[in-house]
């Protein structure tokens, strides 16, 4: 019942002091529920609403990989297409066999710029490295690009984003637009997502959530030195929770891609775990040899970030969350209740 999963989100937010926006649409009736829970602004104790924007943080490599697919489908590139071949920057220490296919499912081998079997804290990355110099694809080159590489092209999955950080370049050099200007022509604007967009840190739009980090003394702060000053193709959009539902919408109903090019980016490309895959930008979970959903996630300092599309359910969640952590809890719960087979 309604009611009975409203209490379950009220309750987890009270366990979590759980900051942000969830919104539960329920199968192809269509019903939903969004519920919003603490500040956008603390200072001014301005109120998370319906409408509020949200980093989400890698949340967004699934547009970055529908852009390629777009551009793969105009014959533009070619998933097989090497990276040498269509990009200009030089890298001499990668591997000439990488390919586009590579770059999308985390396994070109290449050197991150943030690797996390090697740094717990984002905001480590930025000490020497002030991110108020980030505002451009080509801003994060200098962070890997004569790195050696870490593992053999193609030898195993290791989530990379660097490796979007390129992919972005390459629909930059294809399309001779900006990556963030592709991006909401041909993705946000197609999908009737009008909230969304890449919006910097420093001249954020209205109804934007600022990004908090509650620090162990019970102090905080805002997160706008913790990441870069403008998100790009790895990770850093802003939406609002239901315009991540018209994505899933516009995705599954071929609006976005054809048919076959929407199959292609949400086949099980490589296999990450016992029971989870890597399509082209988006999470994959199978249960008894069937689809139990995609999803896609980001963290990010202030930022946490959790969306799923259940085939099976026809449902999608939404949790945004303007805090570094809660959406994984919030997505646990909502998750096991809509698997139990209730109804909103």
């Amino acid at each position: 019942m309604r009611t009975q999963l409203q209490q379950i989100i009220t309750d987890i937010q009270t366990t979590i002091d759980f900051s942000g926006s969830v919104l539960v649409e329920e199968g192809t009736s269509k019903l939903s529920l969004n519920q919003s829970f603490g500040y956008a602004n603390r200072s001014e104790q301005i109120h998370n609403n319906a409408s509020t924007r949200f980093g989400i943080a890698s949340g967004c490599k699934l547009f970055t990989a529908i852009a390629i697919c777009q551009l793969v489908e105009k014959g533009q590139l070619s998933f097989q297409t090497k990276l040498s071949d269509c990009l200009q920057q030089h890298f001499s220490t990668f591997d000439p066999e990488i390919t586009i296919h590579h770059l999308l499912t985390h396994t070109s081998g290449i050197p991150d710029y943030f690797d996390e079997e090697i740094m717990a804290d984002f905001e480590e990355l930025w000490v020497t490295n002030p991110m108020y110099h980030i505002r451009k694809l080509s801003d994060f080159l200098h962070l890997f690009q004569n790195q050696s590489m870490k593992y053999r092209v193609g030898e195993r999955f290791h989530y990379n984003n660097a490796g979007y950080i390129l992919l972005g370049l390459i629909v930059e050099q294809a399309t001779g637009e900006t990556f963030s200007d592709y991006v909401q022509a041909a993705i946000f604007d197609k999908a009737g997502m009008s909230a969304s967009g890449y919006f910097s840190l420093d001249a954020l739009p209205s109804n934007t959530a600022l990004g908090y980090i509650d620090q162990v003394d019970g102090t905080w702060k805002t997160n706008i030195y913790s990441i870069p000053v403008k998100g790009g193709s790895d990770g850093g959009a802003f939406v609002a929770v239901d315009d991540m539902v018209k994505l899933w919408d516009a995705l599954m109903n071929y609006q976005l891609l054809t048919e076959n090019s929407t199959n292609n980016l949400l086949s099980r490309h490589v296999q990450v775990n016992e029971d989870g895959y890597y399509g082209y930008g988006v999470w994959i979970k199978q249960r008894n040899d069937a689809i139990l959903k995609y999803h896609v996630m980001g963290y990010d300092p202030g930022v946490s970030f959790h969306s799923a599309y259940y085939p099976s359910l026809s449902s999608k969640v939404v949790i945004c969350s303007n805090k570094s952590a809660g959406a994984f809890d919030m997505m646990r719960e909502i998750e096991t209740y809509l698997l139990s087979g209730a109804e909103l």
